[in-house]
């Protein structure tokens, strides 16, 4: 009979225990450095297998990468038991850089998902408006939790990286910004990537008057602060963010593994655990 008390107790308590006491989602942004032979040491087949090694190590539900070509992600989720990742290029196809998603398939349904350009003219595939010489885009993709069945948006975007582009990146920051308003509704948000620009500056503080940057938010930090470090391990600015909405960061991590001189890639991992505020 105390036993049969014990379990229905137990039962109870679980069904009502608040959002941040479940299961976190770990998520993670990375620019994985597109894979370019004259890299040389630091080429992809050089260094593909500690990045490979890094992500099974550090088991993100969902990471946003930036740069990425396609043989890279293909080579990820042929290696990653359990993952997915979608996406097109940044011109509409898959011969060039994506902002790829990946998800952990036992942790996360893919709902929807979809682009949209830093631009002008946002559903015109490739297009650029405001004088910088690349596309410029944002994959963003719906979630679902296989346990808990709770829905989430996950933006992932990379700015344009020229010292002359600041005005550029402070405006795809503000259309980033609407966007996530106008499509996520109340629901709870995750922005990941490669910002090209530092914490201060009017991209930054565009963003973060609306989502809560989990560096800065979070009670635990590990690791250096900064991230992009050009293939050296010592990094000197932090432009890889992952803002949020809707949750709560409980501790983040700037990842620095490397085997010997091999790095993952010329930018730092950050990864956050984020807790489900509601």
């Amino acid at each position: 009979m105390r036993l049969i008390v014990r379990l229905a107790l137990a039962m109870l308590l679980c069904a009502g225990a608040p959002a941040w006491a479940q299961a976190p989602l770990k998520v993670m942004s990375f620019n994985i450095r597109y894979a370019n032979d004259k890299d040389g040491v630091n080429a992809w087949d050089k260094r593909r297998d500690v990045t490979l090694a890094m992500l099974e190590k550090a088991a993100p539900d969902l990471f946003g990468t930036q740069e990425l070509l396609k043989v890279q992600g293909d080579y990820l989720v042929e290696k990653l038991k359990g993952y997915k990742w979608f996406g097109i290029d940044r011109r509409g196809g898959h011969d060039d850089e994506h902002m790829g998603i990946f998800y952990r398939t036992d942790r996360l349904k893919l709902v929807e998902s979809g682009q949209f350009w830093l631009s002008d003219t946002p559903e015109v595939v490739g297009s650029i408006t405001w004088g910088h010489p690349l596309p410029r885009m944002v994959t963003w993709g719906l979630f679902e939790t296989v346990k808990g069945k709770r829905r989430f948006y996950a933006f992932n975007t990379h700015l344009p990286y020229r010292a002359e582009d600041e005005a550029v990146r402070a405006r795809g920051a503000a259309l980033i910004a609407r966007r996530v308003e106008a499509m996520a509704g109340d629901l709870p948000v995750v922005l990941t990537g490669d910002f090209n620009t530092v914490p201060g500056s009017e991209a930054y503080r565009t963003l973060s008057a609306r989502l809560q940057d989990a560096w800065t938010s979070a009670p635990k930090r590990e690791g250096p602060e900064m991230t992009f470090h050009n293939f050296t391990g010592t990094a000197d600015k932090r432009i890889d963010w992952i803002f949020t909405r809707g949750f709560v960061a409980k501790k983040v991590r700037t990842i620095t593994d490397h085997q010997g001189a091999v790095q993952t890639s010329d930018h730092f991992p950050v990864m956050a655990e984020l807790g489900w505020v509601r």
